[in-house]
């Protein structure tokens, strides 16, 4: 008679289970992948975070009356020498940052999955078994002599 697994028995055999998984994810060089990809991630963002600040904000801050966007706040109130305040071009510059990550990345993608993209198999001749292949040769001779007993019209 198998006594029933206790319940520190079967969360032990689930922190076995997840471990091993994890330990066959790391051996496959997923991790070592997903740490690149996190390192060019950030340089990326920081690259498109300068952009941003430094090239796309200021000729659109002068072409909307020399507004330079990470000043935009609303003062909600406060002491004059600390001032409670809603930071709302910060939040602007923050969107448009993702939206050109976003569109890079949607770029990248479109690009990768034209190139991965496998063009449909050619068509091959359909392999046919001797019995099907009889049946057809019955067939032609039938409708040839069908052909050949119609009168000319």
């Amino acid at each position: 008679m198998n006594p029933s697994p206790t319940p520190l028995h079967s969360k032990l055999k689930a922190a076995t289970h997840w471990w091993s998984d994890f330990a066959a994810f790391f051996r496959r060089g997923s991790v070592v992948d997903l740490a690149v990809g996190v390192m060019i991630g950030a340089a990326f963002g920081k690259i498109v975070s300068s952009f941003v600040a430094d090239v796309i904000t200021p000729p659109l801050g002068l072409a909307t009356g020399r507004i330079k966007f990470t000043e935009l706040k609303w003062h909600l109130g406060g002491p004059p020498d600390a001032p409670v305040t809603l930071n709302y071009g910060n939040f602007l510059q923050a969107t448009i940052d993702f939206l050109i990550v976003a569109l890079v990345l949607f770029v990248i993608i479109s690009l990768i999955n034209r190139l991965h993209r496998k063009p449909p198999p050619p068509e091959t001749a359909v392999s046919l078994t001797r019995d099907q292949e009889l049946l057809i040769e019955i067939r032609d001779e039938l409708r040839r002599r069908d052909q050949a007993e119609k009168p000319p019209a």
